[in-house]
């Protein structure tokens, strides 16, 4: 069961790359059929992440009365359904409509799927959330490939995006039949909940700090990497788009391999390996002399960045589920998504505006200094009592939690070793069942 809950909890990673992608991609083309001005495009964009935020706060309200996993299994259809909404309108309402329903959706179901991933990891008992993100980066790929079929071939948009909802869908749904949901999630009273997510508000708050910084550094690669090699290295204009390319590859590869990283050397070590790396793709991004130089710099802000996002969500999960209280892991990624969108929100407009008022060379060096703030905050990614990601995992596991159909799991010969139960230690065997 810990393998079907892994592999569908990917897909499902997969599934919400793919969509968003072939949304965000797409955006001249929706611009040009809703007639929508350069003035008010900003706006749309705008209320999608914050709308986003929204339905992450609101997730972490729901999950105290329902699962996680039916959060992720009924919020997934919603945003697939929501592209051909955007595609086959023809009104600045539907517009409006659509997005809005895109964004909240986007909101409940990215901070229901990596509540989730934090509590398989835990149930693995070694670090897996990467894999997961790895999923999600795939996903973009392969959403931002299909956006361009549909762009090269001058396909209308909804006739661009209801095959793949039609292909993902249902797919999606036969996946969430093995959702697993963490073993911590118990009902709790309500002001036991507050109480917990005021006291746990201070340990968050430097994670929701690198949050934002990772994403800055994204939206910073999505929004001006084409512009800065075109305006400032003279590019071609088709050079000018393999810079976002080659980042996804390479947030690909660092996160596939990520996972083994932070099994061997810790995740404080891997998260501030990737804010040196990070720092310095944006120097050498800033400093390029010419195209070439300029597409090395986003290499290394690929490789560098890809850790940070995984690994907050990861420890946040990790140390509130460390309070003992119940729901707090939930809680704490629910908050922390939050930041995701806040990141995306500042990000692009702080770097348009330092380019034009300074330059866009100069304009580099802010995220650049931003994602060294990591280095600070590196010791909230330590392990603490879980001790997985620090070289020390786990051997076997007692219990895992329970599926998406309220069964309780235990692990069977084919999913292979686990971790011990919470209260488990290095070098101690796990006390017996009853």
């Amino acid at each position: 069961m810990l393998r079907r809950g892994r592999a569908s909890l990917a897909f499902g990673f997969l599934v919400q790359g793919v969509a968003f992608a072939l949304l965000v991609t797409r955006i001249p083309g929706i611009q040009n059929r809703y007639g929508v001005s350069d003035g008010l495009l900003p706006v749309f964009l705008a209320a999608v992440p914050i709308l986003a935020g929204i339905g992450s706060v609101s997730t972490e309200r729901l999950v105290r009365r329902v699962a996680p996993s039916r959060v992720l299994r009924w919020s997934q259809p919603v945003v697939l359904l929501a592209l051909p909404a955007v595609g086959a309108g023809s009104t600045m309402t539907v517009l409006a409509l659509a997005l809005a329903l895109f964004g909240l959706a986007v909101g409940a179901l990215d901070a229901s799927m990596n509540m989730l991933g934090v509590s398989l990891q835990r149930a693995y008992g070694r670090s897996i959330m990467l894999s997961f993100h790895a999923a999600y980066s795939l996903g973009g790929i392969v959403g931002a490939s299909l956006a361009w079929v549909g762009a090269h071939f001058g396909l209308a948009l909804w006739v661009s995006y209801l095959p793949v909802v039609l292909v993902l869908l249902p797919a999606a749904l036969v996946g969430s039949r093995w959702y697993v949901d963490g073993e911590d999630r118990a009902p709790a009273e309500k002001d036991a909940v507050e109480a917990g997510a005021a006291g746990g508000l201070k340990w968050l708050l430097p994670l929701c700090l690198v949050m934002t910084v990772a994403y800055i550094g994204d939206s910073t690669v999505s929004n001006w990497s084409a512009k800065y090699l075109q305006d400032v290295l003279g590019s071609s204009e088709q050079t000018a788009t393999v810079p976002y390319n080659v980042y996804m590859v390479t947030t690909l590869l660092g996160r596939a391999v990520g996972d083994a990283g932070v099994r061997r050397f810790g995740a404080v070590a891997v998260v501030r390996a990737g804010a040196l790396v990070a720092a310095g793709g944006f120097a050498v991004v800033a400093g390029a002399p010419g195209v070439w130089a300029g597409m090395l710099g986003f290499t290394l802000l690929g490789l560098g960045l890809c850790v940070l996002v995984p690994q907050t969500f990861a420890a946040a999960g990790r140390r509130a589920h460390g309070t003992g209280r119940p729901g707090a892991s939930d809680a704490a990624v629910a908050r922390l998504n939050v930041f995701n969108y806040v990141g995306f929100l500042v990000g692009s407009p702080l770097v348009g505006a330092l380019g034009d008022a300074w330059s866009y060379r100069g304009a580099m060096l802010v995220p650049m200094v931003l994602v060294l703030v990591t280095l600070v905050h590196a010791r909230s990614f330590a392990p603490g009592a879980d001790r997985y990601g620090g070289g020390h995992e786990r051997p076997r596991t007692a219990d895992v939690g329970r599926s998406s159909n309220g069964l309780r799991l235990r692990p069977g010969p084919s999913d292979g070793p686990g971790p011990a139960g919470a209260d488990a230690q290095p070098g101690r065997r796990p006390r017996p069942g009853p």
